[in-house]
């Protein structure tokens, strides 16, 4: 049976990731902060929660930013919702924080005054939204375009490689929802939350072989 690591660093939603991968029969899913354990399972799950400047403290703390890098490269990796903006370069939020650079691009915030059509949108993007699929992409199978996921985010993923985006977001501006590179792949949006859809992403990464 295949393990499925999800990294802890003490922020984020583990458990519903974990339930949920147990769920669609992912295998052996094992929360842990043991770089043994990490480097030696199969699939790796960066998820995260909160605010940036924490997050990277902890991930540094515990060497983790080195880690990330060397597991990403060689098997499936997904990073989920601030998991994901830890992979750019750097972040706004906190007053600029650099971040682990596996993908080229900045998160930006929203902004205070983001507007509609002439309506006020509130910050942070907090719901249900649809996901455009740039690219045909194996995380996507049994996923139609224009599905909907469900988001909780103040800040949004500026990509400087736009080959790199195979989701595209829209609330209020255009943003990447999904991050593809060999064999990473990462979301702005929580598939853990996100139902029918979401379990499906999940069910396909535990299926995939890190090709792309």
């Amino acid at each position: 049976m295949q393990t499925v690591a999800v990294i802890d660093y003490g922020m984020g939603n583990l458990h519903s990731v974990a339930k949920a991968l147990e769920h669609v029969g992912a295998g052996r899913v094992l929360i842990t902060s043991d770089a043994k354990v990490i480097r030696e399972a199969d699939r790796i799950v960066f998820p995260g929660v909160g605010a940036i400047r924490d997050c990277m403290a902890e991930i540094r703390r515990l060497g983790f930013d080195s880690l990330v890098r060397e597991v990403s490269q060689d098997r499936p990796f997904l990073g989920i919702c601030v998991g994901m903006q830890a992979l750019l370069d750097s972040s706004e939020e906190n007053g600029g924080v650099d971040c682990i650079g596996l993908f080229p691009g900045q998160v930006r915030f929203f902004g205070k005054d983001l507007h509609e059509e002439g309506e006020h949108l509130k910050v942070p993007h907090m719901g249900w939204n649809q996901v455009a699929q740039a690219v045909d992409h194996p995380l996507w199978h049994d996923i139609p375009d224009q599905a909907r996921f469900y988001f909780v985010h103040s800040f949004y993923i500026d990509a400087a490689n736009q080959r790199q985006v195979v989701g595209r977001g829209h609330y209020g501006l255009d943003f990447a929802a999904a991050l593809a590179d060999g064999s990473r792949f990462a979301v702005q949006f929580h598939p853990e939350k996100s139902h029918t859809h979401g379990l499906q992403l999940l069910q396909n990464f535990a299926a995939w072989d890190g090709r792309w």
